[in-house]
């Protein structure tokens, strides 16, 4: 017999292997079957309208499902419409103001090179002719050095864009074929939905399902709560960028305020992605007052985000505010700007197990005596 501590280490590590497995199943089957992934994130989304018209007008599941499906594309393409012509609407305002703008930084760029480049260039050419033959060769070969430098990054960062572009048209027919499968796979697994999950539910034991379901209930809360919370920072940052610019007095107040509110909901670009250049645009063309006021009007963007983004998420999600402070921050520093998403969504998962008891269901499994 084998001592009781021994059992113990042994149920431990049967229990990691096990959670390693399905991570590593999960990872390699989710790179073969995500367009049926995503069909079912989409018929997860969609079952609650399609519960709804069945038993409210008595119509055909699978019918039900089209209608759904057919509302959630249309409200999608509505959307992009939408975003495409306030694109377009400010493309135009740009390409009718930019002639300006550019006259404006030319005039100040030859005053710039008149006024302090050139009399340094003076100044450095009279130092250069005083140096011997082999600092002038030094000088020169290190000049050439930068500028191959330049001339080689400049050149990687096109091909990347060029690389970026082509990719993209080569990846569409790709792209419609992955959004085909899922399309039919949501309309498939809805139709289907309430067998389907009779037949989970029956092969796999209830302490499991049950577990499955509650951790189910708190995500689709916290997903929820997160939409929530994420549509009122917008809606706030959006606010507080139109009162100001109304107060600044720039034109198309409406139009910069909604771009810069859709711009804070993406990750990587944020508010700063047209507030820090128009900033240095007025800086460099003399507009000190209007530099000074959208470094304030940005200064408060940022630190209203970043005080009320923990305070929402907690209180939408549920999750305690210096928890949801700790995800946020451990997130960001393992993930980047996503670690944003993702940092909450995992203190989720771990309060949904809990609330399940499936930790405490582990610890009684391990500490179990031996029969």
């Amino acid at each position: 017999m084998l001592p009781e501590i021994t059992h113990r280490i042994l149920r431990l590590t049967s229990i990691f292997l096990i959670i390693i497995g399905f991570i590593v199943i999960g990872y390699y089957i989710s790179g073969i079957l995500y367009p049926f992934i995503a069909g079912a994130i989409i018929a997860l989304i969609i079952n609650p309208i399609v519960s709804f018209l069945v038993k409210r007008f008595k119509i055909n599941r699978a019918l039900a499902v089209i209608i759904s499906l057919l509302a959630l594309l249309g409200f999608v393409v509505l959307l992009i419409i939408l975003l495409i012509q306030e694109m377009m609407t400010g493309f135009a305002y740009i390409a009718h103001e930019i002639p300006g703008y550019i006259e404006e930084l030319v005039y100040y760029f030859e005053n710039y090179f008149k006024t302090n480049v050139l009399p340094l260039y003076h100044d450095l050419l009279s130092i250069y002719s005083k140096l011997g033959s082999n600092q002038q060769e030094t000088v020169m070969d290190n000049i050439e050095k930068v500028g191959t430098n330049i001339t080689t990054n400049a050149t990687d960062i096109t091909q990347g864009v060029i690389n970026g572009v082509s990719l993209m048209i080569v990846s569409l027919p790709t792209i419609l074929t992955v959004f085909t499968f899922s399309l039919l796979a949501a309309f498939f697994i809805s139709k289907d939905w309430y067998r389907l999950t009779g037949y989970v539910t029956s092969v796999f034991p209830d302490k499991l399902t049950h577990t499955v379901e509650a951790v189910y209930i708190e995500l689709r809360k916290a997903l929820i709560g997160f939409l929530k919370a994420q549509l009122t920072l917008i809606s706030i940052t959006a606010f507080i960028v139109l009162t100001g610019l109304l107060i600044l007095r720039i034109d198309y107040a409406v139009t910069i305020s909604i771009l810069i509110g859709a711009i804070d909901l993406l990750p990587y670009l944020g508010t700063g992605a047209v507030f820090l250049p128009w900033i240095a645009y007025c800086f460099l063309t003399g507009n000190f007052p209007l530099t000074i006021g959208l470094s304030i009007l940005y200064g408060i963007v940022v630190i209203q985000r970043q005080v009320m983004e923990p305070k929402l998420l907690s209180s939408t999600i549920g999750l305690d505010p210096l928890a949801t402070l700790i995800s946020l921050f451990a997130g960001f520093q393992l993930f980047g700007f996503i670690g944003l998403i993702i940092g909450p969504v995992f203190l989720v998962i771990l309060r949904a197990l809990y609330e399940a008891k499936f930790f405490q269901e582990i610890y009684q499994f391990i500490m179990r005596p031996i029969k």
